[in-house]
């Protein structure tokens, strides 16, 4: 909220050294202290040098968290992140970016996140992509209890990124085809 009344106010050092004083809290709180990022998460799939970037879609009407979301996954290095803030051209973002994985929020003006889901879920090329929901409509026990919506996982807002990750990399080796 301050950067976006600063952009409207023209004060972009101020905005740059808010995105400054950002970056410090965001690798204090949700990085390993490390300075290799050869982590793993609980059921993780591969390491970060081992492994294509997987593609994330993130569709989220909230600029702000979505591009939070963004640079926290693409920091790790396992990802590449798509942001998409308006649901009525998700699933046309879906099409051409081909995400291995959608997070999609529940409660979007216009077109919500079910609808988006049905879409990508009738879209033969797409059917198949895992899809995250995340919603502030739930509580976090109510996330952890193991409850579905419309069959995919949820996760409460406002999301731990530890946990993101896990639902993740547990929804991408789900998806993941059989060798033989």
């Amino acid at each position: 909220m301050v950067c976006h009344l600063a952009d409207k106010l023209g004060m972009c050092a101020a905005r740059t050294l808010m995105e400054k004083k950002m970056n410090k809290v965001i690798e204090a709180d949700f990085f390993p202290r490390e300075s290799n990022l050869e982590f793993s998460w609980r059921g993780s799939t591969a390491s970060s040098t081992a492994k294509e970037k997987r593609r994330i879609l993130i569709v989220d009407n909230d600029r702000d968290s979505t591009h939070l979301v963004k640079i926290l996954l693409e920091k790790i290095g396992w990802y590449s992140v798509l942001e998409e803030n308006d649901a009525t051209r998700a699933h046309l973002s879906a099409q051409n970016f081909r995400p291995d994985l959608i997070l999609l929020d529940v409660m979007m003006p216009g077109t919500d996140g079910g609808e988006v889901a049905a879409q990508i879920e009738g879209d033969p090329d797409l059917q198949r992509t895992p899809i995250i929901f995340l919603t502030a409509l739930v509580t976090k026990a109510e996330a952890n209890a193991g409850l579905r919506i419309q069959g995919h996982r949820f996760l409460a807002k406002p999301v731990n990124i530890p946990e993101l990750i896990t639902a993740i990399e547990e929804n991408l080796a789900a998806a993941a085809p059989v060798l033989s």
